[in-house]
């Protein structure tokens, strides 16, 4: 009897906590439910984050490779320009002035960087004046400028040596070439502006004290200047720049116009 009545307790209170267990079992299930859709969500976001950031970095990447290849192009398309036209100032006021006179370049149907009559030395071009007919001082330097260039100028001892190998003696002693080299504010100085540092002055000077420079022919290079006044009439020597074709440039446009030219 007693037994039986135990076991009819521990009935009921098993039935009292049988529907406290179910009602855990329903509560915990979408909890878990929650949190691997929560886990999953974070997940695919990283993986997102991930993938994003990777194709950003690669098309940073390709900008930057196709901004160098276009800054490479543009290099090497300004390179002739500018060194054919920027860097040669007669080109560029010859073709400013709209007289490019291509048939003085032209050896038959080969470009030339100097004009005919016209001497190359060290990326320059030297016209020595020689006829019978000389010019004062302005006369020399218009004559100059109408070939779109200047009275010469002396860099170095190397182009002074040039400049009295070409140079022939004509009439006396007193006379001799124009160079660009006169006195300003009691300074000698170039037409570019700069002062001179070679001093190749005649020991003793056939002329007067003149503020302008002659280069008197058959002296030493380095004792061949002498001064004169700017009335004096002499040969002249001008000098440009060599229109030299870069390597990178083709020259068959320019021998092109040489063809053009011949048979102009």
């Amino acid at each position: 009897m007693p037994d039986n009545l135990n076991k009819g307790k521990l009935e009921k209170i098993y039935e009292n906590v049988k529907p406290v267990l179910k009602d855990t079992k329903r509560t915990s299930t979408p909890r878990s439910w929650r949190l691997w859709l929560c886990l999953g969500i974070t997940f695919f976001l990283l993986l997102g984050s991930i993938a994003l950031n990777i194709w950003t970095s690669l098309q940073l990447n390709k900008q930057k490779a196709n901004i160098s290849e276009s800054t490479m192009m543009m290099r090497d398309f300004k390179n002739p320009n500018e060194e054919l036209i920027h860097e040669n100032r007669v080109l560029k006021q010859l073709l400013k002035a709209g007289n490019f006179p291509f048939s003085e370049y032209c050896n038959g149907k080969e470009w030339q960087p100097c004009r005919k009559g016209w001497i190359e030395f060290q990326k320059k071009c030297y016209l020595f004046y020689n006829e019978s007919t000389t010019k004062n001082l302005e006369g020399s330097q218009q004559y100059c400028k109408d070939k779109a260039s200047d009275l010469v100028t002396v860099d170095n001892l190397q182009e002074q040596e040039f400049l009295s190998n070409h140079s022939t003696y004509y009439y006396d002693d007193h006379h001799g070439y124009w160079l660009g080299l006169r006195k300003v504010n009691n300074i000698w100085q170039w037409p570019d502006g700069r002062h001179d540092t070679l001093r190749y002055w005649m020991d003793q000077p056939f002329g007067g004290s003149g503020p302008y420079v002659l280069l008197i022919p058959g002296r030493p290079p380095t004792k061949s200047w002498d001064t004169s006044d700017a009335a004096f009439h002499n040969r002249l020597i001008c000098e440009q720049e060599a229109l030299i074709i870069p390597q990178t440039h083709s020259t068959e446009s320019f021998e092109n116009l040489c063809g053009e030219t011949l048979q102009d």
